[in-house]
């Protein structure tokens, strides 16, 4: 097999992060883009790759059929390689910057993954704490217990507003 194209990295490097064949990612990211706009945002970075990495088989295809082994250039055909190789180097830095881009995507979706929890634990623990040292009604006596915030909308919430 030849060398891995910049599209089949990127697949891998999804498929990898996300755990996923690419099929599925790619019906997740159209059909519910707000659940994980990270793979939203790999999956479009790597549509985006489909073009680039077209367009570098285009310039390698037109490199190689002016540049055939035994085959002497004419003077015209010197400019057309200069542009097709100028053109290849482009196409090939927009890929290696599209991998880049998913890779900084992956970074970011796998430092929420691993802060999600932390913040959640130490959410529990203030509540835990506050609870403890709620403030008391007046005339309530120190010992018994504080009773915890109703949860909802409240009564003036339920009536209908003009």
């Amino acid at each position: 097999m030849p060398d891995a194209t910049a599209l089949d990295q990127a697949t891998a490097m999804i498929e990898k992060a996300w755990g996923r064949p690419i099929a599925v990612l790619e019906s997740l990211a159209v059909r519910r883009p707000s659940d994980d706009p990270l793979l939203r945002s790999a999956m479009h970075i790597r549509s985006a790759l489909v073009i680039t990495d077209n367009a570098v088989a285009v310039h390698q295809d037109r490199l190689h059929a002016l540049t055939r082994p035994g085959h002497v250039p004419a003077f015209y055909d010197l400019e057309r390689i200069t542009n097709s190789a100028a053109d290849l180097r482009v196409a090939q830095a927009e890929s290696r910057t599209s991998l880049q881009a998913i890779s900084h995507v992956i970074e970011a979706r796998e430092a929420t993954v691993t802060a999600s929890g932390a913040p959640a634990a130490l959410l529990a623990q203030a509540a835990v704490a506050r609870s403890g040292h709620a403030p008391r009604a007046p005339g309530q006596a120190p010992d018994q217990p504080v009773l915890p915030a109703a949860v909802g909308p409240t009564v003036a919430g339920l009536r209908p507003r003009r």
